[in-house]
């Protein structure tokens, strides 16, 4: 039994060195068990292969259930403090849902102090930061490029960010999605994101939305916000961004990641821009747009495109400088370019058009 314990020690180390995911560390170990457990039952008492192997299955068998019991207990220990965490969530929200409201458009030393950089700034001043103060922003999705849109969002005195995500921080989120912790593995993006932007900036309302953003939710959803960043991975949730934004007449700020280049817009036919389906009418065929964890992407990219679309939302509430409306930024980072294309209505757009 020794000899089978110092092969399974001797894998999972090899595997560590090498870097071998865990899941394929464990999957070893499972092979190795079952090659024990084999020939435990197919070779006859007293042979030397099953003697050095630990004699019997029986206690192979017992050490396995006893594996079993540990990593059952704690998953549901895992699950057990998810529930928790959500729990206190909910009641902070209900919470800050029951304190008096924070009158708006009003600063005291500490935020006057902290918004100077945007005071002194001409474009936006003490009038702008009140209109920040005052917005509602909702962003959907706190991975790679509502990461740092949230950031940049509460950092400039957003009065209310919003964030809606139905997934958990895994690790391999980490290399781009800067919100987000080591210790937050495993806990749902959204409340990752309002600990994040409570503890940088006190002064913002975070209201989080741990569910998938459906069309029985959508318009209602952005009829309490001002303006929305879609943040997203998937034509699906893409589409149902534009139609809902546009029922409501709100611009759309889009961006989206493929490995060494990123593309934003702002997309707003109430304004005479153009709607995301005007432009990208279909969804492309398979395989024609990877998602990032098929294609790769560089970690950077997401800050740098996220970042942009923080400024176009300033821009849209403090009415400063020209939004992208009716254009797309193209950034190659690969080669440091940037470039803009012109973007046009289509009359016969299902979602937008007159025809």
């Amino acid at each position: 039994m020794l000899l089978v314990l110092f092969i399974a020690a001797l894998l999972w180390g090899i595997g560590h060195y090498m870097g071998t995911p865990r899941s394929a560390r464990l999957y070893m170990l499972g092979l190795l068990f079952l090659a024990v457990l084999a020939l435990q039952v197919v070779l006859p008492a007293g042979h030397p292969a099953r003697e050095a192997t630990g004699g019997s299955a029986g206690q192979w068998l017992v050490a396995a259930g006893l594996v079993a019991l540990i990593v059952a207990y704690r998953a549901v220990l895992k699950r057990v403090r998810a529930r928790a965490e959500e729990n206190e969530a909910e009641v902070a929200r209900e919470e800050a849902a029951e304190a008096p409201p924070r009158q708006t458009g009003t600063f005291g030393a500490t935020e006057l102090e902290r918004y100077a950089r945007h005071i002194v700034l001409r474009e936006v001043g003490g009038p702008g930061q009140k209109a920040l103060n005052s917005a509602r922003v909702l962003v959907i999705g706190a991975g790679g490029l509502g990461a740092p849109a949230l950031q940049y969002l509460a950092a400039a005195g957003v009065g209310t960010v919003g964030v809606i995500d139905d997934d958990v921080v895994e690790n391999a989120n980490l290399q781009r999605q800067v919100i987000h912790d080591d210790a937050d593995i495993g806990k749902p993006k959204v409340f990752s994101a309002e600990a994040a932007l409570k503890a940088q900036n006190p002064f913002v309302a975070v209201k989080p939305y741990h569910r998938r953003l459906e069309p029985g939710i959508a318009e209602e959803l952005f009829a309490d916000y001002d303006v929305i960043l879609d943040g997203s991975d998937n034509f699906d949730t893409r589409y149902l961004a534009n139609r809902a934004a546009v029922a409501r007449g709100l611009p759309l700020i889009s961006g989206a990641l493929s490995q060494w280049e990123g593309q934003i817009s702002v997309f707003d036919p109430a304004r005479g821009a153009p709607c995301y389906q005007c432009v990208f009418p279909e969804r492309p065929a398979p395989g024609l747009a990877p998602s990032c964890a098929e294609a790769g992407v560089i970690g950077p990219l997401p800050g740098v495109v996220g970042s942009m679309m923080a400024v176009e939302a300033i821009k849209l509430v403090t009415g400063a400088g020209q939004p992208l409306r009716g254009e797309m930024l193209i950034y190659d980072g690969l080669w440091s370019e940037t470039r803009k294309i012109a973007l046009k209505r289509r009359a016969d757009c299902p979602v937008c058009g007159t025809a």
